[in-house]
């Protein structure tokens, strides 16, 4: 038992959508007092951190409503359920960039937000990218394909427009093994 576990004593189920669900818990705290908690559970997801043979990072612009403005990111998905993750990183990649590769490796799954939501991020590392088709998108999804140099994601840090935390993870990343190969 977790010190600091709180014990659910009735859960409400307030709205259950295609992508989300979201639960308000009645809990009992560790020092014996109730309080309410709101939960966003999400099925999880995946991003690929996919950099070409010219050293570029495959990258999407697309318009993300909540923010009510364009960001550049690596390309992601949902995991659809009872999905292995690497089947969605591989199947993500593709409908959303055209490119397969030779191989994939996780490199870390993290909880976006744990204050609210359960979601996983699953992050691969896409190895021998090559370009074999067009672009498959839902049909509700509009994306602008980028291959940007390290340089560039650099600037679009610092244009704000790379924002989320998977793409500033992958940049980063992507800068710690340029200064490993660097060392080599």
């Amino acid at each position: 038992m977790d010190t600091y576990e709180e014990i659910t004593v009735k859960r409400d189920t307030l709205f259950k959508g295609r992508i989300v669900s979201l639960h308000v818990d009645e809990v009992k705290l560790p020092n014996g007092k109730m309080s309410t908690r709101e939960i966003v559970e999400h099925p999880g997801a995946v991003a690929i951190i996919a950099i070409t043979d010219q050293d570029k990072m495959i990258m999407v612009e697309q318009y993300r409503k909540p923010l009510e403005r364009s960001l550049v990111e690596i390309p992601a998905g949902k995991l659809e359920k009872g999905e292995n993750p690497l089947t969605c990183a591989k199947r993500e990649l593709g409908e959303e960039t055209g490119y397969t590769c030779e191989s994939m490796e996780l490199l870390t799954s993290f909880y976006t937000s744990p204050g609210f939501s359960d979601e996983l991020l699953h992050v691969y590392l896409a190895k021998g990218l090559k370009k074999e088709s067009e672009l498959h998108l839902d049909e509700d999804e509009f994306v602008d394909l980028l291959e940007v140099s390290y340089e560039e994601a650099q600037q679009f840090m610092k244009e704000q427009k790379i924002l989320d935390a998977k793409t500033i993870y992958a940049v980063q990343y992507w800068q710690l093994a340029r200064t490993m190969e660097s060392k080599v």
